[in-house]
């Protein structure tokens, strides 16, 4: 990644609205089944190119491919990515490995969980999907999802094409591409291991088919970002856990991701965490305080932490205590994607000129505090948002390179 020299560059996290015609070929899961599926994968180059197009048009230094190649699936993506993963009927013997990521707000706030308005968006209207006041979720209790068999990455073929268009699109542009990709927690952590020895061996075979897919991004000559919000949310899966054991198991995790990221370039790696996307009152999320420092124990150049929450806003004055290594690059989200108010450009300005009071005016960069594509109301709050996020990263810029 680049680091800045004259003026603070700008990205952003994730996820970007999509055009209608990719919309509709998702809708119902549609965008994985037969034709829908090949017309789906032979529009993306040319949605690919749009979407590039659009956020060098307003000012983004390092763009993506919008994640359009999830098809509308944060992680389900990566089940067709992988082998070893099977449907198996549910045993009433085998207890969830843990709870959900909102378990601790649901202790707090049972009858704000009981009205069904947790299910909303972060920002926006309540989408398909999701329930509606009074609804309730339909979970299926007979069936599970497990690791019955050796863990294999089969998905050469489709970061091959992730990256043949996104590399297409940017070929004639001074930016810098990356591409999202999910992490080995987000992956597996959360998957009864019904194969392997020990949960660490199957841990590790998971981040070996990881590393598979960013060793194919890096190759490419992109950045990969690693997608890691469970890095922040585990505190919430595990609601007797104390601060120690959090951090036990934080301390292994980071060894799994850099297992994952091993050998690849350091500066080709970006980290991305966050609290999650869930509207509700993240009263329970742990303090950034408590496991920063081993936030920088994994092996990326660049870290973007969700920090617009206004749970988190505050949370810049950690960094005058844990202090950024020397080449690293913060990366804040400056711009929130849990409300669909547009910030103020000075408000930005604000934002990064603090960070950059603590970690120097060449370390800090613009991120979002997660992908805001799919979590505002409308896609015209998403390109305000991002319009506004580059100004103030503009405003802020003349005020820290001021002759």
């Amino acid at each position: 990644m680049r680091h800045n020299t004259n003026r603070v560059l700008v990205s952003h996290a994730g996820n970007l609205p999509r055009p209608d015609y990719l919309d509709e070929l998702i809708a119902g899961g549609r965008a994985r089944e037969g034709s829908n599926r090949q017309e789906y994968h032979e529009r993306l180059p040319k949605a690919v190119k749009y979407i590039v197009d659009r956020q060098v048009e307003i000012g983004i230094d390092t763009v993506n491919d919008g994640e359009y190649a999830k098809a509308g699936s944060y992680g389900g993506y990566m089940q067709e990515r992988v082998e070893g993963y099977s449907t198996v009927p549910a045993d009433p013997n085998r207890k969830p490995k843990r709870a959900g990521t909102a378990e601790r707000d649901r202790l707090q706030f049972p009858g704000f969980y009981e009205s069904g308005l947790w299910f909303a968006g972060s920002g926006g209207p309540i989408r398909p999907g999701f329930a509606t006041p009074g609804e309730v979720r339909q979970v299926n209790t007979r069936e599970t999802r497990a690791c019955t068999s050796p863990i294999r990455y089969i998905g050469q073929q489709a970061v091959a094409e992730d990256v043949s268009n996104l590399k297409a699109a940017i070929a004639d542009k001074d930016v810098e591409g990356y591409v999202a990709a999910l992490g080995p927690l987000s992956l597996g952590a959360g998957v009864h291991n019904l194969y392997y020895p020990s949960e660490e061996e199957y841990m590790y075979a998971v981040a070996d088919a990881c590393h598979q897919e960013y060793k194919a991004i890096t190759d490419a000559g992109l950045i990969v970002q690693v997608d890691e919000p469970e890095f922040c949310t585990t505190w919430s899966f595990y609601p007797e856990w104390s601060v120690d054991e959090l951090r036990k198991y934080l301390s292994s995790a980071a060894e799994i991701i850099n297992y994952a990221v091993r050998d690849l370039p350091v500066d080709q790696v970006r980290f991305h965490t966050c609290w999650g996307s869930g509207h509700r009152p993240h009263v329970t999320d742990i303090e950034l305080k408590y496991f920063a420092d081993l936030i920088l124990k994994i092996n990326a150049q660049c870290y973007n932490i969700e920090a617009a929450n206004v749970r988190h806003e505050h949370e810049w004055q950690v960094w005058q205590d844990i202090k950024l290594p020397p080449g690293k690059i913060l990366m804040p989200g400056v711009i929130a994607h849990a409300t669909d108010l547009v910030e103020h450009p000075d408000m930005i300005k604000e934002r990064i000129l603090k960070y950059a009071s603590v970690v120097g005016k060449e370390n800090v960069q613009c991120g979002t505090d997660c992908g805001i594509g799919s979590r505002v109301g409308h896609e015209e709050i998403v390109w305000a948002k991002l319009a506004t996020m580059a100004e103030g990263a503009r405003r802020a810029s003349a005020e820290l390179w001021a002759p």
